[in-house]
């Protein structure tokens, strides 16, 4: 598409307020009903197979298991934080609880020693004893800990590393600006909130990490800045093997390439750690696990499954897939499509968003435009006909 010269400098701006606009007034959080729900179109590798675990979670986002079972599902427009149990063990949710409604982007969720974390925008809840009040949760307690109230990149992600401390991601208020702590970081605490500190700074924007299960290094997928093309800047998987590393942002983004806008040298940009894979630009990689489980092939076996979530500022529209990152040790060697089709041409009907591994090897993908988790399994080519 010809723009018009003198209107170059304000059309990105424009685009972007066209998006928010969108994004308030009609929010893709609806379900589609699993009548409505093309599965059919997903396309895997061979021997694996896609069901719907649950078509009842409007905006289904990040996720989280307990020990007993129950899913955990956080959202980002509803307000509401989800438990799903599959009491019957066909492999879906036949009962949906909501735990929590009202709240503020409650995007991360996180479980540990009986008790529920959901990070809203500004702080951290937790619900004691949740799993034994389903239908009944109790109040929150609220964290000690303050978070920024910015509403751009607030969606927070939350885990528990090995540590035993709880992290949290948090985005930059821009969408490149030079930035305060604890902004465009990646931050932990204790589970009761004391001792909030920095532990990964120059990060734009994750909405997903994990620890590697031998080495227990933190892998964690950051969304590059936009407005500098269709094809830059990639987006990121990075790996911070200890504490205080800075990982660029907003000076440097892919392979340590400098941002014009921050007029630094390629010197400048050799002191910041550079991602471990770079990533599709604009793809929006969001959740991410590595695969624990032995239902799979051996071939994917301790390897990385990425969400990307989709590109919204590219005219030609990537992402919308689960991805698959291959690694040798420690080592990303390669950056492949698992699950494909949610994406036809310019057109979608869902977004994968974050990935779970189930106790049996399964793996569960949530997707927020669809409201629906789904799992996917294997099935060994030609085992149905023994």
């Amino acid at each position: 598409m010809l723009i018009p010269p003198f209107r170059r400098r304000w059309y990105p701006h424009l685009r972007l307020l066209v998006l928010v606009l969108a994004l308030t007034f009609f929010p893709m959080t609806t379900s589609l009903g699993a009548d409505s729900i093309p599965i059919d179109k997903i396309k895997l590798p061979p021997g694996f197979q896609i069901e719907i675990f649950s078509d009842q979670v409007p905006g289904a986002r990040s996720m989280t298991l307990s020990p007993k079972g129950t899913l955990f599902v956080g959202t980002r427009h509803t307000g509401k934080v989800y438990a799903l149990v599959d009491g019957n063990g066909d492999h879906k949710a036949d009962q949906v609880y909501e735990i929590a409604s009202g709240l503020t982007q409650p995007n991360g969720v996180a479980f540990r020693n009986g008790a529920l974390y959901v990070a809203e925008v500004n702080r951290i809840l937790r619900f004691d004893g949740v799993e034994g009040r389903l239908k009944n949760p109790p109040r929150p307690v609220v964290l000690p800990a303050k978070l920024p109230t910015q509403k751009r990149h607030s969606w927070k992600y939350l885990a528990f590393g090995p540590d035993g401390k709880l992290y949290v991601s948090i985005g930059a208020p821009c969408n490149i600006c030079e930035n305060e702590d604890p902004h465009a970081t990646i931050a932990r605490m204790n589970p009761d909130g004391s001792g909030f500190e920095v532990f990964a700074r120059g990060v734009r924007n994750s909405v997903g990490f994990a620890w590697h299960p031998v080495t227990q290094a933190l892998w964690f997928t950051d969304n590059g800045r936009d407005w500098l093309g269709e094809d830059l800047p990639p987006d990121e998987l990075n790996r911070a093997v200890a504490p205080g590393l800075n990982f660029g942002f907003p000076y440097c983004y892919g392979d340590n390439v400098p941002d014009p806008k921050m007029e630094k040298t390629k010197e400048f940009c050799q002191s910041f750690v550079a991602p471990a894979q770079l990533l599709g630009p604009h793809v929006a990689a969001l959740g991410m696990r590595f695969y624990t489980g032995k239902m799979f092939p051996e071939a994917y076996r301790q390897q990385i499954f990425l969400a990307e979530h989709g590109s919204w500022n590219r005219d030609k529209k990537i992402g919308y897939q689960l991805s698959l990152v291959k690694l040798e040790g420690d080592q990303a060697v390669a950056y492949l499509p698992f699950a494909t089709g949610w994406l036809h041409g310019v057109s979608h009907w869902g977004r994968p968003v974050d990935v779970q591994v189930m106790p049996d090897g399964a793996l569960l993908v949530s997707d927020d435009q669809a409201g629906a988790i789904y799992r996917i399994s294997y099935l060994a080519p030609n085992a149905h006909e023994n």
